[in-house]
């Protein structure tokens, strides 16, 4: 015997029919989303500006203020240069002892060793003091020339 078959059909048909609903939907909603992310739930922090990177303390300067500033900065450059002009010797180098500023060079080196040689205007000088103390003048024996040959 055979039974009433029953016409699956109709329920396909509404399960698909609530299938492609919500599909919709869902694609509705995110074209929403992108389209307008303000609708979104979860928004991502605001882009940092421009006055995020500024100081606080340093309201914005109008264009008059500022040509303002370079008008005194150069004024400011003009006074200084009128000043070495008419007083030059306030302003020359102080000449050093170039014999002074070598041999304070050579107490502050800090890679000469024991036995090392150096040469200065006054001849030459074997190095006797110790690495771990302080260098001294004493520390500069005089080479003998004569010694060498």
């Amino acid at each position: 015997m055979r039974t009433a078959r029953r016409d699956h059909s109709q329920d396909d048909g509404r399960r698909f029919g609530t299938l492609s609903r919500a599909v919709v939907s869902l694609a509705a909603a995110l074209g929403l989303g992108l389209a307008c992310p303000c609708f979104c739930l979860a928004q991502a922090e605001p882009e940092p500006s421009l006055s995020d990177y500024l100081p606080p303390s340093e309201p914005e300067v109008t264009r008059d203020e500022w040509r303002q500033r370079i008008e005194d900065a150069r004024r400011r450059a003009k006074e200084v240069s009128r000043e070495r002009r008419d007083h030059p010797e306030l302003y020359k180098p102080i000449p050093e002892d170039t014999d002074l500023v070598a041999t304070e060079r050579l107490l502050r080196d800090d890679s000469l060793q024991r036995g090392d040689i150096v040469t200065t205007k006054k001849g030459m000088f074997v190095y006797q003091g110790r690495s771990d103390q302080p260098r001294r003048d004493q520390d500069f024996v005089p080479v003998n020339p004569k010694s060498m040959r």
